[in-house]
């Protein structure tokens, strides 16, 4: 991820009516961390590759799996942008299953050469906190080591659950920057419920004075 951007002023900065602003951590991992006993789940679990997913399959577990941490990318990107991007040799997308029910989505992108995003990684809620997420981690840095790579990197933010940097940190990843986002807040346009992300506050638009 390129930091280009001049700094933000000192102080306090207001955000117009409409958006959000979060603060982005942006941590990288420079070699593979020694592999770890696997460890017991309450439940057996299997990551299985997702071939070309279709778009409104791939769009109903994102959604299922983001809505609570204001995943909307892959919501708002135009249709043929998305399909590209998953026919992509180089986008590997897998699934968390337990069983035939799926838990959570793991996105990995070689498209730079000789590096790997974490683009995507979660799970469904009531998955969370049962041992899935360390699971899917260990997986998925299997399967991005496996590659000729001196780089995997990912990045979290302000709406994603606290305890994310935290996770990552201790899988292996060590913080490189902070940026702050500012964008469009989805729950204004419908691409997702006023309900959603309830720890991000919502702010009804304004009547306008006239």
């Amino acid at each position: 991820m390129q930091l280009t951007n001049p700094p933000l002023p000192q102080g306090y900065s207001p955000v117009p009516p409409g958006k959000l602003a979060n603060v982005v951590t942006c941590l990288e991992m420079r070699e593979r961390p020694p592999r770890k006993p696997a460890r017991p789940t309450e439940q057996p679990l299997t990551v299985e590759r997702w071939q070309q997913p279709g778009l409104e399959d791939y769009r109903a577990l994102f959604r299922l799996v983001g809505e609570d941490w204001m995943w909307t990318s892959r919501l708002l990107m135009a249709d043929e942008t998305l399909a590209a991007i998953l026919a992509d040799p180089q986008v590997e997308v897998y699934r968390l299953h337990e069983g035939r029910r799926v838990l959570g989505l793991l996105e990995l992108d070689f498209r730079q050469a000789g590096e790997c995003e974490l683009a995507f990684f979660g799970l469904v809620r009531e998955a969370i906190g049962q041992g899935a997420g360390r699971f899917l981690m260990e997986q998925a840095i299997a399967r991005a080591w496996s590659r000729p790579i001196g780089r995997l990197w990912v990045h979290t933010c302000s709406f994603d659950h606290p305890g994310a940097p935290a996770f990552y940190r201790r899988s292996g990843f060590t913080p490189y920057a902070l940026m702050v986002e500012v964008h469009d807040d989805p729950r204004h346009s419908g691409h997702l419920p006023t309900t959603a992300a309830p720890h991000v506050p919502f702010i009804p638009p304004q009547p306008s004075k006239g």
